[in-house]
């Protein structure tokens, strides 16, 4: 088992609360991952759970046992750090064995465990190298095999693949997600990098300064964010907003006014909203060339040509910041006037509170990339 419950978990440094109150149910299996800005704590949680830093209120419930009080070794968890923390001196085998050494197993038994390890991280041709002969990549798969060999109940990850350049990153990301479907255990996983939370995770937790901004799957997270931070954070290139009016609020959703146009957005509508400020976020991914049910002309200041896409960013008359992801031919230019279109249906709405007006869309039910690769 790897059922991990954190019940209303605070932690002070003095006076200064970094997490405050969170409260979080992960199931046995489950590849959670807390991903935020910087400072947003989601280290500090890891730490937490590890055992590493005290839990100021609030209890951690691993299996059904509070473990608030007990050390590391005894909380049946493994982290894996940013940094590899190998031993420059030792072997391959003699790092991913060390735990096995320090419980005394027979060696007999070891062998075979730190073998069987190495041939699942493909390390089984460089058991007997040392740290200094490898790459990057094989250095994390024997930290990574250093936490396997001891068979915990949950995996802990702190921003693993940091040090990794960007191709050995997106490698490294296909081999943990396959780990994690070979092992089937329960991983937790921070990062501050949105792809490797949408592509790994069964449920991303978006921590925002010591709280929890929002919990779920990948997509949902995408279509359906529960606030102006969450629709920011989760998106590549991020969400454009835009300051609208509501103008009428029905049985078919939202009319609000932009720019001298007026549009039905499909969201569930609320009595209050009728003449109040809203705010309109529209995904770069889903504008257009070309007309739409909302039509914005843009003067970009800045072209970049990815090949696959070209993004164009500019500025709206009103001072807001605004970007088109377009195909990779689209005739964009800077400095000349571009117009876009976007689908009401792929709009977002917010209240004046930065919470989310729920759209009228239906979630492709999509298998977690897990169940996808290899």
């Amino acid at each position: 088992m790897g059922q991990l419950y954190l019940n209303k978990v605070r932690k002070f440094y003095g006076h200064f609360e970094v997490i405050k109150g969170v409260t979080l149910d992960i199931k046995d299996g489950e590849f959670i991952v807390f991903v935020g800005p910087s400072g947003c704590g989601k280290s500090t949680l890891l730490r937490m759970i590890a055992g590493l830093d005290d839990v100021s209120e609030g209890d951690i419930v691993i299996d059904g046992n509070r473990v608030n009080h007990l050390p590391p070794v005894k909380r049946g968890i493994a982290m894996v750090f940013q940094s590899y923390a190998l031993y420059p001196h030792m072997t391959v085998f003699e790092n991913i064995a060390f735990p096995l050494r320090v419980e005394k197993m027979p060696e007999d038994r070891l062998k075979e465990k730190v073998e069987g390890v190495a041939k699942i991280l493909k390390l089984d041709q460089r058991l007997e190298q040392r740290p200094g002969m490898l790459s990057g990549g094989q250095r994390q798969r024997v930290a990574i095999g250093r936490a396997i060999v001891r068979e915990p109940e949950i995996f802990l990850f702190d921003e693993p693949l940091s040090n990794l350049d960007a191709a050995l990153r997106a490698d490294m990301r296909i081999e943990l997600t396959k780990l994690h479907r070979d092992l089937e255990a329960t991983m937790i996983y921070v990062t501050h990098d949105q792809v490797e939370a949408m592509t790994m995770a069964d449920r991303i937790v978006v921590l925002n300064g010591g709280d929890i901004a929002q919990v779920g799957a990948p997509l949902e997270l995408y279509h359906k964010p529960a606030n102006l931070f969450v629709a920011g954070f989760i998106g590549n290139p991020k969400m454009n907003f835009l300051p609208v009016t509501c103008t009428a609020a029905g049985p078919e959703g939202v009319t609000i006014s932009f720019d001298g146009q007026s549009v039905l957005i499909p969201v569930e509508p609320r009595a209050d909203l009728v003449g109040q400020p809203l705010t309109l976020g529209i995904r770069p991914e889903h504008t257009v060339l070309g007309s739409g049910d909302l039509n914005i002309t843009v003067i970009p200041s800045v072209i970049e040509r990815l090949g696959i896409n070209t993004i164009a960013y500019a500025a709206l008359p009103t001072g807001e910041p605004y970007c088109a992801l377009l195909s990779g031919s689209a005739p964009a230019k800077v400095d000349t006037a571009l117009v876009t279109g976007v689908k009401a249906s792929d709009c977002h709405l917010f209240d004046a509170q930065g919470i989310a007006l729920e759209r009228r869309v239906e979630l492709t039910a999509i298998e977690p990339l897990a169940a996808l690769v290899g």
